[in-house]
């Protein structure tokens, strides 16, 4: 099943929406990312980028994955404070990647 097929055509206007999740498949999504080593974690939001980048340029969801995920990828290439250190874990927790 391709990623972008879980998108639904929502009743406020035609807005994308993510699928939801669980407090489960959070928590469990969370602890994948911690093992994965800087690399890794890079090239999985590349790979998003590029199948945000295919979708319709005017997507609301597209627009704002595409700035998390931008925010992302800054986090990851500075050397971070403990602050910083969160935020990147809770940037993370909001996608399904």
């Amino acid at each position: 099943m391709d990623p972008s097929e879980g998108l639904l055509k929502g009743t406020n206007g035609g807005v994308d929406q993510p699928p939801k999740e669980s407090g489960n498949q959070v928590v469990g999504r969370k602890a994948a990312w911690n093992r994965k080593g800087l690399e890794e974690k890079k090239a999985a939001v590349d790979e998003e980028i590029s199948r945000m980048n295919k979708l319709p340029p005017n997507s609301t969801y597209a627009i704002h994955r595409l700035r998390v995920l931008n925010k992302i990828l800054h986090l990851l290439s500075m050397q971070r404070t403990t602050s910083q250190e969160e935020e990147l874990e809770m940037l993370f927790a909001g996608l399904s990647l």
